[in-house]
């Protein structure tokens, strides 16, 4: 499936965020259901990078959190709005684990979707976590 870039990092963290509500509520997550019905199509036909990014963001969420965790110590990550949980975490593990992308551009997509549907200042808090975490 051939969707913009943007669109998928959109998407992506829909998909992140119904993670995270699977997560609060101790329930399993059907990745690959999620991940159909969010960019409407078979998993099959979804692009490698959208599944890798939230497969990694899944497989690596404890370890991403304790990175954020350490990073913030007056603040408490659960605390964080989810849908900038999302963005944190999906940009954390595009950088981290899929590696295939520059932090800048990362750090630069975080805000866009920060200022697009955060609240009036996220953008600045996403923009300062993510430059101190990402190495």
């Amino acid at each position: 499936m051939t969707v913009s870039r943007n669109k998928s990092y959109e998407i992506l963290i829909g998909v992140i965020y119904d993670f995270l509500i699977a997560v609060d509520m101790n329930e399993e997550v059907d990745v690959e259901k999620t991940m159909s019905d969010a960019f409407n199509v078979p998993y099959a036909d979804i692009d490698v990078l959208p599944k890798e990014i939230v497969i990694q963001t899944i497989k690596n969420f404890q370890a991403i959190v304790k990175t954020f965790q350490a990073a913030m110590p007056t603040w408490r990550f659960e605390r964080l709005n989810r849908l900038i949980q999302a963005i944190l975490l999906m940009s954390y593990a595009n950088y981290t684990y899929v590696k295939n992308i520059d932090k800048a551009v990362v750090i630069n997509i975080a805000i866009k979707l920060a200022k697009r549907y955060g609240d009036a200042n996220d953008y600045k808090f996403v923009n300062a976590i993510l430059d101190n975490v990402l190495k």
